[in-house]
């Protein structure tokens, strides 16, 4: 079982038009640094289940019947934008889960082409991809939403994005389920919550950092990241290790 990371920043990505902080400028220089939108797909026995789907060249990264399936976490347009081509291809049938939003994003569900939409997924009820068990689990979003865990071969992946904190019901399965690795939704450096500000819609390093202290992940990646994170972690490389990180385009996780 293999995880590779696709995009993971926000839905601005890096660098940010128009921007020019430290993390932009560094990216625009090397192109090492840039941040596409967050998504991921994990390869086993020779298939891949695309976790969301927006990156930019997704028809040409995965050709014809490489896609087995697709997990939705949500339906906002920056975590499913490539399903809008995706879904006039011809000859395939791809089964896509995701949570119980009725609404979805704009017309998928009215023309979903090739798009195979199955009973939305509920919190905590597991399902299987090939041999590997999936659990749902509900995240804290402006749109319904769900992180997944992936258990096989002994391990166990987290992948939580887009949300802010995690419901007690999740913090408690996750410490009586304990995890591999978490890539977790951090899209801002520390709020000034002397100041009153509080992190809406995504994580920052702080909440991140009181997560894993709760559900002691073996190890933390950061996902959905910001420019304003990126600026931070620059100038405060000291606040990570490899423990607690920041996540890469591209990096893959081999179990």
């Amino acid at each position: 079982m293999k995880l590779t990371v696709i995009g993971t920043g926000n839905a601005r990505l890096l660098p940010v038009y128009g921007c020019h902080c430290i993390a932009c400028e560094r990216a625009r220089a090397n192109p090492v640094y840039s941040r596409g939108k967050t998504s991921a797909f994990i390869s086993y026995q020779g298939r891949n289940l695309l976790i969301d789907a927006n990156a930019e060249d997704l028809l040409t990264r995965f050709p014809a019947g490489s896609i087995d399936s697709i997990v939705l976490t949500h339906y906002h347009m920056d975590h499913v934008q490539s399903l809008f081509d995706l879904r006039w291809g011809v000859n395939l049938s791809i089964p896509v889960f995701g949570p119980d939003d009725p609404v979805g994003c704009d017309d998928l569900f009215k023309h979903p082409g090739i798009l195979a939409f199955k009973p939305p997924r509920q919190p905590f009820e597991h399902f299987y991809w090939r041999d590997i068990r999936i659990t749902p689990l509900p995240l804290i979003h402006s749109k319904p939403c769900l992180g997944y865990v992936f258990e096989g071969q002994g391990k166990r992946i987290a992948y939580l994005t887009d949300t802010v904190d995690l419901p007690a019901e999740v913090k408690q399965w996750l410490g009586q389920n304990p995890v591999d690795l978490m890539l977790i939704d951090c899209s801002f450096p520390p709020i000034d919550r002397a100041a009153g500000e509080k992190p809406v819609n995504h994580n920052d390093v702080v909440l991140a950092k009181s997560i894993k202290e709760e559900c002691r992940p073996t190890k933390m990646g950061l996902i959905h990241i910001g420019h304003s994170l990126e600026s931070w972690a620059v100038a405060n490389p000291q606040a990570f290790d490899d423990d607690f990180f920041l996540v890469s385009d591209g990096q893959e996780f081999n179990f």
